[in-house]
């Protein structure tokens, strides 16, 4: 049984609505300076940081939290707010519906190269003026929000693509020439696709790229140049997260996740989960 909170509603107050901008500084005062309990959404979070001090964890990774910061969580993420004082700054969350029903392509943010589906996802540094940039489109965002105004959604959402876009442009995409990486994203898209709808039952890069028409170093040289990472070291962290997060936040005994995984025998995936993470999955457990 899964023990981590998941929440399915952009906007409790109005279920039609899919787009929410909140600030930091009040949500903290909510939870009376709380920390928040692990948790995962169903839709996408952007966190803009102004100022803050803590941690944030996402997905077992560990960032400290400070102003001049930007988070992106996709959907399924596992991840934890732990303020040390207030915050400032605002927190974005929209649905794939939001962006389907105003004119946001689905593979633009598969495209913008922010998100990732699990695992490492570090905040992205701002220097001064970016971080102004981004703090003006969020101003602009609340204050259409609040406004009942013909075509809202419409203009919330073209701000909402202004600040991924500006965000997009603050990255660096590891100096690789943009012409092969621009041709490369639809195949790491097509990949990212086949793992999620596979991971528990390939646990080979050739499966992958069989199923792709095209060789297993080619896809494994693609993958690297986009996300810094192999195929194959994308494959194992997508298994070892979904381990991570059965073994954490469920009680599911570690003989059932290792079937449920696709591993043949409960040995091998302990052999597995070590040699990915440096530790056993009952001493993780523990």
């Amino acid at each position: 049984m899964s023990l981590i909170k998941t929440y399915a509603s952009v906007n409790p107050s109005d279920s039609r609505m899919e787009f929410r901008i909140q600030d930091m500084g009040q949500m903290y005062k909510d939870r009376e300076g709380r920390a928040g309990m692990p948790h995962r959404h169903d839709y996408y979070i952007v966190m803009l940081v102004l100022r803050g001090k803590g941690v944030h964890t996402v997905d077992f990774n560990r960032y400290s939290l400070s102003g001049g910061q930007v988070y992106f969580i996709s959907p399924g993420q596992v991840h934890q707010v732990r303020d040390d004082e207030k915050p400032e700054g605002y927190v974005l969350s929209f649905s794939s519906r939001f962006m389907a029903e105003n004119q946001i392509e689905p593979c633009f943010i598969d495209d913008i190269n922010l998100f990732h589906d699990y695992g490492e996802s570090p905040p992205l540094p701002l220097e001064k003026a970016q971080e102004q940039q981004l703090e003006s489109y969020c101003r602009q965002m609340n204050e259409w929000s609040h406004t009942p105004v013909r075509f809202r959604l419409q203009g919330l959402a073209s701000l909402l693509r202004l600040f991924l876009i500006s965000c997009n442009n603050v990255c660096s995409l590891h100096g690789d020439n943009l012409q092969e990486l621009q041709g490369g994203g639809s195949l790491l898209r097509d990949y990212k696709s086949l793992v999620e709808a596979h991971f528990k039952e390939w646990h080979q890069v050739s499966r992958y790229a069989g199923a792709l028409h095209i060789t297993p170093d080619h896809l494994n040289r693609t993958v690297k140049a986009l996300i810094g990472k192999t195929a194959k070291e994308y494959l194992q962290s997508r298994i070892t997260t979904e381990a991570r997060r059965m073994l954490y936040f469920s009680d599911t005994s570690q003989k059932e996740i290792a079937y449920a995984l696709g591993f043949a025998e409960p040995a091998h995936f302990s052999s597995f989960f070590k040699k990915c993470t440096g530790d056993s999955p009952s001493h993780f457990r523990r």
